[in-house]
């Protein structure tokens, strides 16, 4: 992630991103997030290189989204050399069919609005915007913290 991360967002940061990556990303914070029974994680690899990560959370509820059943993509994270060779599309896909195929009715995220080529790829394969949050991290600009909650049903 520190190849990763400081190319799309460290500008967000008063630290260029450093207490993110390193909280975030440190062995010990993954090592927890690994042992959630309801989430998965995975690295993304291409030409046979680590070139990100997503993690997902089975059941997490977005409040007031109808759906029963749901899943968070709680986080997604390409190196921007990836960029046009269609990972990010073959992977929401991929998360759309095995959510399906589990029971699952929609699929949730927060997206940076900071961010709107994120914002317009979500769009783009069929997520509406829900509801809006704020990140709370105090490193973090103030005008970057609002996220977009956007959906899908599937």
């Amino acid at each position: 992630m520190k190849k990763v991360y400081p190319l799309a967002y460290s500008h967000f940061w008063t630290d260029n991103g450093d207490w993110y990556v390193n909280s975030q990303y440190s062995k010990d914070h993954i090592l927890k997030e690994l042992e959630v029974e309801n989430a998965d994680y995975y690295f993304v690899v291409f030409n046979d290189e680590i070139v990100g990560n997503l993690r997902i959370i089975w059941d997490e509820k977005l409040a007031g989204l109808s759906q029963e059943k749901q899943v968070k993509l709680h986080r997604i994270y390409l190196h921007q050399k990836t960029q046009g060779n269609g990972i990010g599309k073959k992977i929401l896909s991929w998360l759309e069919e095995k959510a399906k195929k589990e029971g699952y009715q929609a699929i949730w995220l927060d997206a940076m609005d900071m961010q709107p080529q994120a914002f317009q790829f979500y769009k783009k394969r069929g997520y509406k915007y829900h509801s809006h949050t704020f990140l709370p991290y105090n490193l973090l600009h103030d005008e970057v913290r609002k996220m977009s909650q956007v959906y899908k049903e599937i």
